[in-house]
């Protein structure tokens, strides 16, 4: 565990980033996205449901997908809660400094325009024909689109298999948009209130010692313990208790832990000095929770006693915050003050690349299919397509500045400064 050096190394000049950016969540925003492109481009080959299937599984792909499974979207929600923090930090003074809501207002209206706007493009146009190849694939829909679009936006809800019937309109992919919403405001809320909770010294008594390991772990494991089974995963907003438990502790710990430059309750540092603590303890746990599990379906069948069920409860929680610390402590050990014109160029494209990608997979997929081309070529050709489409959308919108605000981004605005501000989904440029 490396403790001999400090968060940040000693530059011998100014550095070119501003002081409202951190590059190392800037990069690991870039590949939560890139990785969860790659994770829907996967679930077209395994046995999970989803929109489209492939009639040619991988199921060697399961056992991967599930290592990304417990904390790939709570990366983001974490990312989202620092950066909203930034960007308070940037428009109302300091984010913590105890003073009047100076900001909070703006911020709120910035950030509605900036994730309602595409959830609503993305719920007329980039989403219905997900639903529509579904219910073609699924049940066999033999209407056109535009027949299919009659429908969608009369809020048809016939088409069933069984009891699980298709709600439209959908936002299938884009969930996530608003849940950080809510997130983003409810917190905003309390900041207008008062700004005081932000830096109250309990917050450095969290991240501590080695607490920051285990404190959130415990945390989670009471939510998975009390929530889980009562509340299964909706994606609808109003009923999703445990997924809110979930992402919006893990949108408050990164606003308050991991939203300041200065690293004010010490929380980066602490992620830096125990990522391989974390790195390791994910890796152990995850390889724990698969054998014990093994084991007990080899023995005991299926049915999973009262007392294993609380234990992997407790264990599995470690799955979805070890990893959450890793990658921030990496992010800071090895991204910060990391910025390129690349990572300024992904920064403005990884919006537009969220809103259109699982569009691009599902129309591909259901239009590779039928060619029977040699599994590994199929497989190739569908991550190309979705990442020309992504490539093509992005420079589209970057270029056209009608589309901007609908594609998450802020208005064109020419600068002399190298580094851009305030254009991304989580505040990328905060």
């Amino acid at each position: 565990m490396d403790t001999s050096h400090p968060s940040r190394a000693p530059s011998p000049a100014p550095s070119t980033v501003p002081a409202h950016r951190l590059t190392e969540l800037d990069w690991l925003r870039v590949i939560a996205f890139g990785l969860l492109i790659l994770y829907h481009s996967g679930m077209f080959y395994v046995s999970w449901d989803w929109h489209v299937k492939s009639p040619r599984l991988i199921p060697a792909l399961e056992a991967w997908m599930l290592w990304l499974n417990p904390w790939r979207m709570s990366l983001l929600f974490a990312i989202s809660g620092a950066a909203t923090a930034l960007m308070l930090g940037r428009d109302g003074r300091d984010a913590g400094d105890g003073g009047p809501g100076v900001g909070v207002g703006r911020l709120i209206r910035a950030r509605s325009g900036r994730l309602l706007l595409p959830l609503l493009l993305g719920m007329t146009v980039v989403v219905p024909p997900q639903a529509y190849l579904e219910v073609v694939e699924k049940l066999h829909y033999g209407g056109s689109y535009l027949d299919f679009l009659k429908l969608y936006f009369q809020a048809y809800h016939g088409f069933c298999r069984g009891d699980d019937c298709l709600s439209l309109p959908t936002w299938n992919h884009l969930w996530f948009l608003p849940y950080v919403w809510a997130y983003t405001v409810i917190v905003l809320m309390a900041v207008a209130t008062s700004r005081r909770w932000m830096s109250s010294p309990a917050w450095g008594q969290v991240v501590s010692g080695g607490r920051l390991l285990w404190v959130p772990w415990l945390l989670f494991a009471i939510a998975r313990q009390h929530l889980l089974e009562r509340f299964p995963t909706t994606h609808d907003l109003t009923h999703d208790w445990y997924q809110h438990a979930v992402y919006g502790a893990m949108f408050l710990l990164g606003f308050v832990l991991f939203g300041s430059r200065d690293d004010r309750h010490g929380a980066w540092e602490a992620a830096r000095r125990l990522r391989w603590v974390a790195l390791i303890g994910f890796i152990a746990v995850q390889l724990l929770s698969q054998a014990l599990t093994d084991a007990w379906r080899a023995s005991q069948g299926e049915h999973f006693a009262d007392w294993f069920l609380m234990a992997m409860r407790a264990l599995n929680a470690g799955k979805q915050w070890l990893p959450i610390v890793a990658a921030l402590g990496w992010g800071r050990q090895l991204l910060a003050d990391r910025d390129s014109p690349m990572l300024r160029w992904l920064t403005l494209a990884v919006f537009p690349f969220y809103i259109v990608h699982q569009t691009a997979t599902v129309i591909a997929g259901h239009l590779l299919a039928p060619l029977q081309l040699p599994l590994a070529v199929e497989a190739c050709l569908l991550v190309a397509i979705t990442a020309l489409a992504c490539l093509l959308v992005a420079g589209l919108a970057m270029r056209v500045p009608v589309l901007r605000p609908w594609m998450g981004m802020g208005p064109a605005r020419k600068r002399k400064s190298p580094v851009p501000c305030g254009t991304g989904l989580l505040g990328s440029s905060y």
